[in-house]
């Protein structure tokens, strides 16, 4: 079984921004929903980020958002192909490389991290894509900047998917949209409008609707991949989930970073999991962890862990059967000798119920032209699972494209993880009898992750919440009535 996907990432950066301008429009203009990720320069207090209060946690990350920077932005666009037999997505990701023009704070851990992963600050600096935050400046939400471009985003109003995305939000806001309001309730006000089509977050998907064993990003994938794989190998009537992307020409090519993700199926390195890692998909030792950290062992281990208490339950059930029906066979005889006795046969305690732990990608073809002379992109048809005639072109091997320390971790191929796992989401809930229209995945709709907490943050405008003052007057600016 393979399950490889290569996935053209377009980098976009200051010296190229206003070039792929056209083509990152029609993208969100196109699509059917939109993912996004973001890669922060920190959080500061983790505690306070965990508080009880979730008001308590929206003034943290507040906090958070003004004193920090947005350094990268991943939009992943899925435009849904409906002449095809199954879910075909047509998908195009693009990584945003950002520069707050004003002073921010980053922290050290933060640097680790993304340096560990392949993120280059020198190329940060010398051509990140300038902004500024909290409310616009001027005329500038009609030029060709982050602004303009996420004022575009909600004009198109899709449904956008985030993975644990409350702290994406609000930072989303405070950089690219307006001044946060201070209490939470008017936050979620505002976020309903600036998203009529809902917030969906994959990580609350996972854990609540998929109810796999670990909800953290690369897991999620990877089990939804590994599914999906096998879904379509075992054939049937059910809907599967597969990927085209485009075929990149000219300058675009030059732009384009492949995204190699495999199956760590090799048995070299430890073979003893790290737990830390395998629960939360982060280790504080990091690559030093003398544990192994390989994703697709730690699934292959949940799952046989989780055939096993099934294999127990339906062993004790059968047992608990067997005593039943022989008690009962002694009450007969028991009753025969003895008619005018009454017994009570003496039942077993219920065994323990598990919890479920595991098991639990646009219509019309799309041309982009960009410029004379600087590229087309045309849909090029790849399987979601299997790569083998997907090799990267201009000679770029897969040797090459894995150079990065996990081969994924980026803004925008978290944001097309996100995606995928939103896509094959719905297309494991989608009913035949359902128009396409209808919304997708709507048990989850507008409801963020809280971690700790056993019922989501709900994206409503209450009775007893009104939207800011900030909002009320963007909102004018992006349906063009200022």
């Amino acid at each position: 079984m393979t399950s490889s996907v290569i996935v053209p990432v377009i980098d976009v950066q200051n010296n190229n921004f206003k070039e792929l301008w056209p083509a990152m429009l029609l993208a969100i203009k196109t699509s059917s929903l939109v993912a996004l990720d973001t890669e922060l320069s920190g959080l500061g207090s983790r505690k306070a980020l965990l508080a009880e209060s979730i008001e308590d946690r929206y003034k943290a990350i507040c906090h958070a958002a003004r004193t920090r920077s947005i350094l990268s932005l991943g939009i992943a666009c899925y435009k849904k192909l409906d002449n095809k037999a199954d879910e075909t997505y047509l998908v195009q990701v693009y990584n945003l490389t950002l520069l707050c023009t004003e002073e921010y704070m980053i922290e050290p851990q933060s640097v680790q991290f993304l340096v560990q992963h392949g993120f280059d600050f020198n190329k940060q600096y010398a051509q990140g894509i300038p902004y500024y935050k909290g409310n616009d400046k001027g005329g500038d939400p009609h030029g060709q900047n982050l602004r303009t471009l996420f004022v575009e985003l909600l004009r198109a109003r899709r449904p956008l998917v985030v993975h644990n995305g409350l702290i994406d939000m609000v930072f989303l806001y405070q950089c690219f949209y307006a001044h946060l309001p201070e209490r939470l309730g008017t936050f979620t006000a505002d976020l309903s409008e600036m998203f009529p089509a809902g917030v969906f977050d994959t990580k609350y998907a996972t854990e609540y609707e998929l109810r796999f064993a670990a909800s953290y990003l690369e897991y999620a994938y990877k089990k939804c991949k590994l599914d999906n794989c096998r879904l379509v190998e075992a054939g049937g009537s059910g809907p599967h989930l597969f990927l085209e992307f485009c075929s990149y020409a000219g300058n675009l090519r030059s732009y384009i970073d492949y995204r190699v993700s495999t199956e760590e199926s090799s048995q070299e390195g430890p073979l003893d999991i790290c737990l830390r890692f395998s629960a939360y998909g982060w280790c504080p030792s990091g690559s030093n962890c003398p544990m192994s950290h390989n994703t697709d062992l730690i699934i292959l281990q949940d799952e046989k862990t989780k055939e096993n208490k099934r294999k127990k339950r339906k062993q004790k059930r059968k047992q608990k059967a067997s005593r039943e029906a022989g008690a009962q066979e002694e009450d007969v005889v028991s009753s025969s000798k003895k008619p005018c006795l009454e017994t009570t046969p003496v039942t077993e305690a219920e065994p323990m119920n598990d919890k479920p732990q595991g098991g639990d990608e646009p219509p019309a073809d799309i041309r982009m032209s960009i410029d004379e002379g600087n590229g087309v992109c045309e849909r090029q048809a790849t399987p979601a699972e299997g790569a083998s005639d997907n090799d990267p072109p201009a000679g770029k091997t897969v040797a090459q494209s894995k150079k990065a320390e996990g081969g994924t971790h980026r803004a925008g191929f978290d944001a097309f993880m996100t995606g995928y796992i939103f896509c094959f989401a719905t297309t494991l809930k989608h009913r035949p009898e359902e128009p396409s229209s209808e919304t997708l995945l709507p048990e989850c709709q507008n409801k963020l992750y809280l971690s700790g907490k056993s019922v989501p943050l709900q994206i409503v405008k209450s009775t007893f919440s009104r939207s800011s003052k900030a909002h009320t007057h963007k909102m004018e600016v992006v349906w063009g009535k200022g």
